[in-house]
């Protein structure tokens, strides 16, 4: 019998053809994708907009500075929780209208008069008695009870400003960076200003960041230098002189609507009008601070200060934190307050600049100035216990990690003989405090017999254990 022979028809040419296409689509797709991946600044997709209008460097440093040395890692994936940011265009058109909206708002009334101190040091009862503000027509303190001692030059223009980014380096103790991914229009819109002191300065003449022989309107890039010229007006202790533009920029800057604060010792890798938008107009709030990558609670924070040696006067640290236990401080667990943390980290601070926002600065200035320039500890105490409470975004550690880079601070400094003189001077008398050191690290080291503090430590502990 004869055998059939089976024929397998191949499919035709035009079948081949969607086949092959597709492919190469499939191909070259993949390979685009994994090329902007792989060269990506933050490996993250479609993480900017490629509309996006972004500025070249805005300065070149002389290679002595090292502005770049010393970066920290971060274990984190920088897309593990992206950041939305919506159009260049359509923000600072936004932004801009809201400035314009805004510029008749209501503001706060200040204490004026003259002090033994900056901030007027005031008594518990007296700064408490201010937390309850029902009432816009009564003065509040906040600071300015001595001149700050900037030129006038300086102050004109500062009181122009509608949108502010500040900073501050007092001892030499940071570099100064250049903010990274700036649009073409930010730096006609928003303020780059940095704070700094003779030393600092000195720093900068002997890397030949800034010549000797520049006039006083410094500028490093983005940023205007404001020199603070040495005044018996301000602190010994530079920490506490950093504080000032730190929770004071609505004073500094009195007609600014926004404002970012970032410590120096990080540099600003997002256009700051993009990050307004996200993390104040977006969510309609006065605040953005990132939440502490660690700690949830206050007293963490203050046990941690005390045994790596932030703050050296541990006896200091001890009253402050029974001052806010004997006045109402709890455990982050045992509140209901809509907050996933008690505990900062204020390294980057945005503000929408208005009664609530004005009001907690205030107030923690006075804190500060009270104990000590560690704003952690007296944050959840001063935000908890205000009236009008300040509506904050406690965004969470993986986005500060995707919007800012953080550096160590300065390893070496330069010497300068006539400061360096003054600096050993006020070292001297830090050390009066610091000799009544004394250990605050765990259950034995602190008798919690008459603590005001005993039940919010048993709380916490119990919480942990």
């Amino acid at each position: 019998m004869g055998k059939f022979i089976s024929i397998t028809a191949s499919p035709p040419l035009y079948v081949r053809s969607k086949l092959l296409c597709f492919s190469l689509l499939y191909f070259f797709t993949t390979l685009s994708l994994f090329l902007y991946v792989s060269l990506s600044r933050n490996q993250c997709v479609f993480r900017y907009s490629p509309f996006d209008p972004v500025q070249t460097n805005t300065f070149s440093y002389p290679s002595s500075y090292g502005e770049h040395k010393y970066a920290l890692p971060t274990h984190r994936s920088s897309c593990s929780s992206p950041v939305f940011f919506s159009d260049y265009w359509t923000v600072l058109n936004e932004i801009q209208s809201i400035c314009s909206d805004s510029a008749s708002s209501e503001k706060l009334r200040y204490i004026n008069g003259n002090s033994e101190s900056f901030g007027g040091n005031f008594s518990t009862q007296k700064r408490f008695s201010y937390f309850n503000h029902s009432d816009n027509d009564v003065e509040v303190p906040c600071g300015f009870f001595r001149d700050f001692p900037v030129s006038d030059s300086d102050r004109a223009e500062m009181e122009k400003c509608g949108l502010v980014v500040a900073s501050a380096i007092f001892n030499d103790h940071d570099k100064i960076r250049q903010p990274v991914g700036l649009g073409v229009k930010t730096l006609e819109t928003v303020c780059f200003y940095m704070f700094i002191d003779d030393k600092t300065l000195n720093s900068l003449f002997h890397h030949n960041v800034i010549p000797r022989n520049n006039p006083r309107d410094y500028r490093v890039g983005a940023w205007r230098i404001i020199k603070i010229s040495k005044s018996e007006n301000l602190y010994l202790n530079p920490a506490m002189n950093g504080v000032i533009p730190k929770y004071l920029m609505h004073r500094l800057f009195p007609n600014s609507q926004f404002s970012i604060w970032i410590d120096a010792k990080i540099q600003l890798m997002i256009d700051p009008l993009l990050l307004i938008h996200s993390m104040l107009v977006v969510p309609d709030v006065d605040m953005a601070i990132s939440k502490h990558p660690f700690f949830v609670n206050t007293m963490e924070e203050a046990m941690a200060t005390a045994r790596w040696n932030k703050w050296g006067d541990v006896d200091g640290l001890r009253m402050q934190m029974e001052t806010y236990c004997e006045h109402g401080l709890k455990p982050w667990n045992s509140h209901k307050l809509p907050y996933p943390t008690d505990v900062p980290d204020s390294a980057l601070i945005l503000r929408k600049h208005g009664i609530r926002s004005d009001l907690f600065s205030c107030f923690m200035f006075n804190e500060l100035e009270a104990f000590n320039p560690r704003d952690q500890l007296a944050f959840a105490f001063v935000r908890d216990h205000i009236n009008p409470m300040v509506k904050m975004n406690m965004f969470e550690v993986e986005v500060f990690e995707q919007i800012v880079v953080e550096y160590r601070h300065n390893l070496k400094k330069i010497k300068t003989s006539s400061y360096e003189e003054q600096e050993e001077e006020q070292k001297q008398k830090s050390l009066r405090i610091i000799q009544k050191k004394r250990r605050w690290l765990d259950y034995g080291s602190w008798s919690l017999n008459g603590s005001s503090c005993k039940s919010y430590l048993m709380e916490m502990w119990d919480d942990h254990h």
